[in-house]
Order: C-alpha cells, then structure tokens, then sequence
C-alpha cells in the first residue's frame, strides 16, 4: 500500500516545480498535498507544521486568486523586488512569532522539537506569503528554510519528506533563476508592497 506521505511528496513535488515556472495550477494542487501533510505532521506530533498546513491552504487560495488578479489594473501578477522595509518587518515577525509559538508548544503541549518547528513555521509561513505576491526573495527564504527542514525531517524519521525537501534546496534555486529572468532585462523597482 502506498503511504500517505509518499503521496504528499510527490503532489507537493509537482505543485513546487509548478510555482517555480508560474503555473497556475500550482495553488490547487497545493492545497490537495497540505491537506494530505497536515495529517503526516499530526501523526509525526509536530504541530507547528501541522497548523502551517491549513494557512497554507488558505495562502493557496489566495496565491490563485491574487496571481490571477492582484497584478495592475487587476490582471496577472507579475514578479518583483521586495523593499527593504518589508524584508525587515517580515524577518522581525517570522522570528518573534517563531519563538512565542515555540514556548507555546513548549508548555502546552508533546510537540516534538517545538522551537525549531515553530522558528520554521513562521519563516514558512513569510515565504508562503512573498510567494503569493510573487516576491523574488521567497525563493531565497525557502531555501534558509528548508535546509533545517531537512536536518528536522531526517531526526524525526521523515525520510520521504527530508527528501523532498532536499529536492526542494535545487527547486528554490530553480525557482529563483527561472522568477528572476521573468522580471526582464529592465532593471525593476522594489515593490511598493505594504504589509496587511
């Protein structure tokens, strides 16, 4: 019988790929993979990654939406720059809440690595976020990101998972190149992006 996370990293495999090359169907794949993930993660007791699972499930319908027509005049978003404010701000709130959901798992619950699942957690949860207004630095948190993911992956036993995101390390950096040269040969402004 096949596992179910076997089937997690290979629909989540194929959503990646698909947001690296700005395919659309990348978001409702990807909502098919978390929904599948977040049972893996109950099952494994990291709870972070669990609950990151349902906001990205809902990052994913955003993302569809705003890829579709959060660009000018309401059409196709296009890839660009963050500012520095927002790189600041969206570091500062991924390490505060990283480390306040960490003492909460901590204390309330058997979570299994509670800080560094929860410092990954909310660096997903920012990389999630960057991807959906298709900010070319997303690609870079990602890969920050998933190199612990795979150190956390393989400890806990998740050799699939540690493995797709092992995959994910060359995806981001596919991701990045292939985003980056949709920007065009024209030097583009960083975005006047405000932060909801």
């Amino acid at each position: 019988m096949v596992s179910l996370e076997l089937v997690a990293v290979v629909l989540t495999l194929i959503a990646v790929y698909l947001t690296a090359r700005q395919v659309i169907w990348c978001w409702p794949l990807a909502m098919v993979s978390v929904t599948l993930y977040a049972v893996v993660f109950f099952q494994a007791k990291l709870y972070a990654d669990m609950g990151l699972q349902a906001l990205y499930f809902g990052l994913a319908i955003y993302g569809w939406w705003a890829w579709l027509h959060a660009g000018e005049d309401h059409g196709e978003l296009h890839v660009t720059l963050a500012s520095n404010r927002v790189r600041v701000v969206l570091a500062a709130i991924a390490a505060v809440a990283g480390i306040l959901l960490g003492q909460a798992l901590s204390r309330y619950t058997d979570a299994s690595l509670p800080f560094m699942d929860s410092v990954l957690t909310s660096f997903s949860i920012v990389g999630q976020w960057m991807q959906t207004r298709k900010l070319l630095e997303s690609w870079l948190v990602w890969l920050g990101v998933d190199i612990f993911y795979v150190g956390m992956f393989l400890f806990k036993g998740l050799y699939l998972t540690a493995g797709l995101y092992a995959i994910f390390l060359y995806l981001a950096i596919l991701g990045f190149m292939k985003w980056r040269r949709s920007m065009g040969a024209i030097r583009v402004q960083p975005a006047t992006e405000t932060i909801p």
